[in-house]
């Protein structure tokens, strides 16, 4: 059992990484830092079991910096592989924090702009990379990558790599890097296929799980309302921007960019605040422009699919709200982990239409808990669906039945069967 540390010193950092903490206004490690840390510095493969705010990526950084120590030739000694080119950014902020008082170079390689500076940086010599998989293989499929003195590996946010089918390139990277390496998992949940691949690339090692698997972070209130349908949803949003004082910063995650963009020109038009949107088919700079005047407060509310769900780090987000409910039910802690970081306490609230709510049963198994219901309040305006939405919500709610009862015929078959059951009226003939 490592001991809990109450401050950074005991590590036995260099004073280069400790000056970077106290600036950087680390007052204390965090408890997967405390239990991370030892293990990382003693050279121990490590699996790291944490949720999204709780301070897992120094948990790998500090002790990846402290091991790599210098400046040193010029291929890289050390790679972190992330799903998303944002959270790729994030994990370059903290190296960039952490390593302001170190000689050392690092540099991020991801997809959606030009690989031409990326190249350039790898050439003028580098000790860290973080990368993507996709970006990563690319470029060492050109000759731009040197992996011969790679000695420590990190995969983060491991679960997402899974969900997001990177198997097939994480195994070919790890069929190109040196088998004689520090292996380092960090997952906010134990996926079967994390399990999986744990079992393919680590050797015996030492599993930190700080809070049970899949668990929200305890400063984060959270909140359940069913709403009947999509515009409902919309005026369930607008009361709540426009009736609370508590909403300062506010991140809208949606499950299509068709909802993200909807939501969007409505609250842009209903709202004298500054909003943005991000999903896929936005640019990479446009992305990026966002989420950094969201991190400045220039943006106070802005609307995200998940692709943004992991790879936002800014502390002072006030509220989240999922729109719609996440598919891949772990989703919903990751969502709901961008509120309620770095010691703050924050609110999450769901919206969940008739369907939606088969989601909700299997989200609470897995977070061990029930959500919070509240009632719809009086002054949001009960809307009609419309009938294609009506069809949507009934074959939605028909297949999740249906899996759970191989014999339930569906609802339109139940209609019929009711229909036949009645007794049938007799025309009257024409005279």
């Amino acid at each position: 059992m490592v001991p809990e540390n109450k401050s950074f010193d005991v590590f036995k950092l260099n004073r280069q990484l400790l000056n970077a903490i106290a600036e950087a206004s680390y007052s204390e490690p965090t408890p997967i830092q405390r239990q991370a840390i030892p293990l990382v510095l003693a050279g121990h493969d490590v699996i790291g079991i944490a949720q999204t705010g709780t301070g897992k990526t120094a948990a790998f950084v500090l002790p990846l910096l402290m091991k790599v120590k210098f400046a040193q030739g010029n291929n890289p000694r050390a790679l972190i592989l992330a799903p998303t080119r944002e959270l790729v950014m994030q994990i370059e902020d903290n190296v960039k924090l952490l390593a302001i008082y170190t000689d050392l170079r690092y540099t991020a390689l991801y997809g959606g702009i030009g690989p031409k500076l990326q190249i350039e940086a790898l050439q003028r010599g580098v000790d860290i990379l973080i990368a993507t998989p996709g970006r990563f293989l690319d470029l060492y499929s050109r000759g731009e990558i040197v992996v011969k003195q790679i000695k420590t590996m990190v995969l983060d946010e491991a679960d997402k790599m899974m969900d997001m089918g990177f198997m097939p390139q994480i195994r070919q990277i790890l069929e190109v890097i040196p088998t004689k390496r520090q292996n380092l998992l960090f997952s906010a949940t134990m996926h079967p296929k994390v399990v999986e691949l744990s079992h393919e690339f680590l050797e015996f090692p030492e599993r930190v799980e700080i809070s049970p698997q899949a668990t929200p972070a305890a400063l984060v209130e959270q909140r359940l309302y069913e709403v009947p349908n999509f515009r409902t949803k919309v005026n369930l949003l607008y009361w709540l921007l426009t009736h609370s004082d508590e909403v300062q910063k506010l991140l809208v995650f949606t499950k299509t960019k068709a909802h993200a963009d909807n939501i969007f020109k409505f609250l842009s038009r209903k709202l004298d605040t500054p909003i943005r949107v991000i999903h896929a088919n936005k640019g990479q700079n446009t992305r990026i422009n966002a989420i950094e005047a969201f991190r400045k407060g220039e943006v106070s509310i802005l609307v995200a699919t998940d692709v943004a769900a992991r790879g936002i780090d800014i502390s002072s987000v006030s509220h989240v709200i999922n729109f719609d409910v996440p598919l891949i039910y772990e989703d919903y802690v990751h969502r709901i982990g961008r509120t309620g970081r770095a010691q703050r306490t924050g609110v999450a609230i769901t919206f969940a239409n008739p369907a939606e709510m088969f989601h909700i049963e299997k989200i609470e198994k897995i977070i061990r808990e029930q959500i919070p219901k509240h009632l719809l309040p009086a002054e949001v305006t009960l809307e009609e669906a419309s009938k294609e939405e009506k069809q949507l919500l009934a074959r939605e709610i028909d297949h999740f039945k249906r899996k759970e009862n191989p014999d339930f015929k569906g609802a339109f078959h139940e209609k019929k069967n009711r229909a036949r059951a009645k007794p049938s009226k007799k025309k009257k003939k024409r005279r």
